[in-house]
């Protein structure tokens, strides 16, 4: 049986990232087969860790699913299970569900708490004696102190945090070379980062050098089990031609691993290279990514857009999820201002002009050709906005308290798309 725990933090900015990327790096060196997760519905994260790990990364998310699915996709393949946090260890959806701290219980792990140690010291103790005692059923068993100053300030912390009775695991110096660079959507995806491998050795290096790894494993616990998983999302289509490139790289491996056990055959092309989907494909998915960042790129790929056409004219079922959502609209008008023509598949068009991003889980219902529940859970991430579509909208859509949210999205036929991200049935 796997045995794991989760990396959590007080809040946002700690370095739990980084430090998650050096541990799993250094176990792997140790000779550990070791699989990361992400909690909550942040791709690129996952991205990083599966980069790092060598095994595909999962994303956990305890507001999107039952916690006897949280179990099933927890295990796997690999004796140790790291679980980066999202935000801060209490920290959910705006309901107040959803947080790291719920993905901890659900698992029954413990958690290694990571505190920057930045601008205090002797105050640590309370700071991590309320996260420990906060509640019940969720067990702080190990802490690591972030950005220490002098071994002076390491012997202050470290004694005023005896008094807690939770594990030291080590403390680690400032070091400006282990930040990862970031854009509008968060930290940018590995292969984009000329450095990655340089970061990551000195992750993991710091990791090795500063953190007591013997007894981080001895504070690994084993993943709690779950019944077989029977509820998965039902494929696109038998054959399901994915889009898979710079441009379209936010993809669930959770969905592509539901629609395998159910026998679908899934193929993978790039638009970026001017590829077309496979014309024995009765699915195409566009997932979300930057196609901003490739707008004139993707104008420009012709043999693509075709494939797209001849899918719809044969009657192939057409989703695009946020970025691809935008590249099935009639155009994409750039940070700067440039507009480039898209696909054309959908009546919409589409701008970055967003002053603040738009965010949030999404309660959604629809009553489309997506062989789904009606009824399904999802988030929206973005910085750009649509016009106005004469098409009918995909989803009925309300926010995590029930609010309802503006209509995502257009359907036109068999052809459809929208803002949101999919990640589990309701």
């Amino acid at each position: 049986m796997a045995r794991g725990f989760v990396i959590a933090a007080p809040r946002s900015g700690s370095g739990k990232t980084t430090l998650t990327l050096g541990l799993v790096a250094a176990l792997r060196q140790q000779g550990h087969v070791v699989r990361a997760a992400k909690t909550g519905p942040d791709y690129i994260d996952a991205s990083i860790l599966a980069a790092v790990s060598g095994l595909p990364a999962v994303n956990l998310d305890p507001w999107a699913m039952r916690p006897e699915r949280l179990r099933a996709l927890a295990q796997g393949e690999g004796e140790l299970l790291v679980v980066e946090g999202v935000m801060g260890l209490f920290d959910g959806a705006v309901d107040g569900t959803g947080s790291t701290g719920d993905l901890a219980a659900a698992l029954d792990l413990p958690v290694i708490l990571v505190v920057d140690a930045e601008k205090q010291a002797q105050s640590i103790a309370p700071l991590v004696a309320g996260f420990a005692n906060w509640r019940a059923d969720v067990r702080v068993a190990g802490v690591i102190v972030n950005r220490v100053a002098t071994q002076r300030h390491e012997t202050m912390l470290r004694r005023a945090l005896e008094a807690t009775g939770i594990a030291w695991l080590g403390a680690l110096p400032r070091r400006e070379q282990l930040r990862l660079p970031e854009r509008h959507l968060g930290l940018v995806m590995p292969q984009e980062v000329a450095a990655f491998e340089t970061v990551v050795a000195a992750a993991a290096q710091a990791a090795s050098d500063y953190v007591d790894i013997e007894l981080l494993l001895a504070l690994a616990a084993p993943v709690a089990n779950g019944s077989e998983e029977t509820r998965r999302l039902a494929p696109l289509g038998q054959r399901i031609a994915v889009a898979r490139d710079e441009a379209f790289a936010f993809l669930y491996q959770h969905l592509l691993a539901d629609w395998r056990a159910q026998g679908a055959d899934i193929g993978f092309f790039s638009p970026l290279a001017d590829e077309a989907a496979d014309a024995r494909a009765d699915a195409i998915f566009l997932p979300g990514g930057y196609p901003e960042l490739h707008a004139a790129r993707l104008a420009a790929a012709r043999t693509f857009a075709g494939g797209l056409v001849a899918a719809r004219e044969r009657g192939a079922l057409i989703y695009g999820e946020c970025g691809g959502f935008m590249v099935l609209g009639e155009s994409l008008t750039d940070k700067a201002g440039i507009t480039h023509a898209m696909t054309g598949l959908l009546p919409v068009s589409t701008t970055i002009d967003r002053p603040r991003r738009q965010l949030g889980y999404r309660r959604l219902a629809h009553a489309s050709p997506l062989p789904w529940p009606q009824r399904l859970y999802g988030h929206e991430f973005h910085y750009s906005s649509a016009t106005a579509s004469p098409a009918a909208p995909l989803f009925a859509a309300n926010d995590a308290l029930g609010e309802p949210q503006p209509a995502m999205g257009a359907q036109v036929g068999r052809v459809m798309g929208s803002y949101a991200h999919v990640i589990d049935g309701a």
